[in-house]
């Protein structure tokens, strides 16, 4: 029973540690932290760095000192001679029916210009691999960014449409009890009816898209989907912090990750186009083999009595490329071309990052100005409700005008919700663009 309890307790500690840590709450900051680690797309950009890690060892080791050994078996069913005994004791040193040569060969590469080429290959494909998981991790959070965004959008929704129901909830009984009293048409209660069923409705709408805006960010943070978690900023601060946040500048552009990745494609050209220079060098590489020879007429090669006889030999080997019909020459022009597209392609993407770069800018300024527009529209939407009502229950004020007058209010609250949003994904945007990670 010991043993048993022992056993399980293993089998839980093992399964406990292999789980990953859950976060039961989040702010935006620590949402972001946790999806660099987590994330799927992101963890699989990490592995293809440490792949690229292994690639460039491999690349290096390929001109160490390689070592084989070799072990042949030959079985002559049919010989085409007689076996000889070079040393005549009685062993057949060549032409017997059962061979068995082993050997271990040294080969040393001495000068090979595609190696030399493709150590610098794997030093730049290291470098692209890096700045390829640099820009997933720059993407990853400003997916993160959007979507926790998107969650307190919903949240906020669903408070304040709670709270204009709760208030038409009360204008309607006010209102139903004065027309029950004869002091007011019917036409006014059917308004506010129109007005409360269209507020209910959009509620259960956006409780709706609540829920898949939950489920995106816990796909983005590498969660499941229907993953509870607990967000603990709110929109309001967060806009708060964007508005009166520094805009980075944008006038250098070669420190953007576009760029970086272009350039990297332009280099991996140039080394190309070396490698296939490289081909019309010669190689040099040198081997040392020693090795052992036996041979039987029987199956005994266990025999420590019978002889085995040594080998050892070393030598050079140099290779000349001396006609190869063009195809070097069309390989190399080829590489040429696909350099002169790469140079091509690092310009265009020079200009589609200064317009990228522009267009970010001036998007988050007015993501500020407008919503600072909105939140002062609110307040005087917010003033012009207020009067409105007091107006129709003082009987100076139709039901039309009420109506208008909240509807204006609902409008203008759920503009200042998406321009508060709008703040915050302009801002992780041009994060993105500039290859910045301002700390929330």
């Amino acid at each position: 029973m010991n043993k048993y309890l022992i056993l399980c307790a293993m089998v839980i500690s093992f399964s406990m540690f292999g789980q990953v840590n859950v976060p039961e709450s989040l702010s935006l900051q620590e949402a972001i932290d946790y999806a660099l680690q987590s994330n799927r797309t992101a963890i699989n950009a990490g592995y293809d760095v440490d792949a690229a890690i292994q690639q460039k060892r491999e690349t290096i080791r390929g001109g160490f000192p390689q070592i084989n050994g070799k072990v042949d078996y030959i079985n002559n069913v049919k010989q085409q001679f007689d076996p000889v005994d070079f040393n005549g004791d009685g062993i057949p040193e060549f032409g017997a029916q059962h061979q068995v040569n082993s050997s271990v060969t040294l080969n040393q590469l001495i000068f090979d210009g595609s190696y030399i080429v493709g150590l610098q290959s794997a030093k730049v494909f290291l470098e692209i691999s890096k700045n390829a998981k640099t820009k997933t991790d720059l993407q990853v959070r400003e997916a993160v960014i959007n979507a926790y965004g998107n969650v307190l959008l919903a949240e906020e929704s669903v408070n304040i449409l709670n709270s204009n129901i709760a208030v038409l909830e009360k204008n309607l009984f006010d209102i139903t009890k004065i027309y029950e009293n004869g002091f007011e048409e019917e036409e006014s209660v059917e308004q506010l009816k129109i007005t409360l069923s269209g507020v209910k409705n959009n509620l259960n709408k956006t409780k709706r898209l609540q829920k898949i805006a939950y489920q995106m960010l816990n796909l983005n943070l590498g969660l499941d989907i229907d993953e509870k978690i607990m967000l603990t900023d709110n929109l309001t601060t967060l806009t708060e912090k964007n508005v009166f946040t520094e805009i980075p500048d944008v006038s250098d552009i070669k420190n953007t990750i576009d760029f970086k990745i272009a350039e990297n494609d332009k280099v991996s050209k140039e080394l190309l186009v070396k490698l296939e220079q490289s081909r019309n060098l010669p190689t040099l590489g040198a081997f040392v083999t020693g090795g052992y020879l036996a041979n039987r007429e029987t199956f005994d090669f266990t025999n420590s009595d019978k002889k085995w006889i040594g080998t050892a030999s070393f030598g050079a080997s140099l290779s000349i490329p001396i006609f190869s019909s063009g195809q070097h020459g069309a390989r190399t022009q080829r590489a040429k071309i696909n350099l002169e597209k790469a140079k091509l392609d690092l310009t265009e993407t020079e200009q589609r990052i200064k317009l990228q770069l522009a267009s970010a800018k001036s998007d988050f300024e007015f993501a500020i100005e407008d919503v600072n527009n909105k939140k002062e529209n609110l307040e005087l939407a917010k003033r012009i409700e207020t009067k409105n009502q007091t107006k129709f229950f003082e009987g100076v004020s139709t039901s039309f005008d009420l109506r208008q007058a909240q509807v204006q209010l609902y409008s203008i609250q759920q503009e200042y919700l998406q321009a508060m949003l709008n703040v915050l994904n302009a801002k992780a945007k041009l994060d993105t663009i500039t290859n910045q990670s301002t700390t929330f």
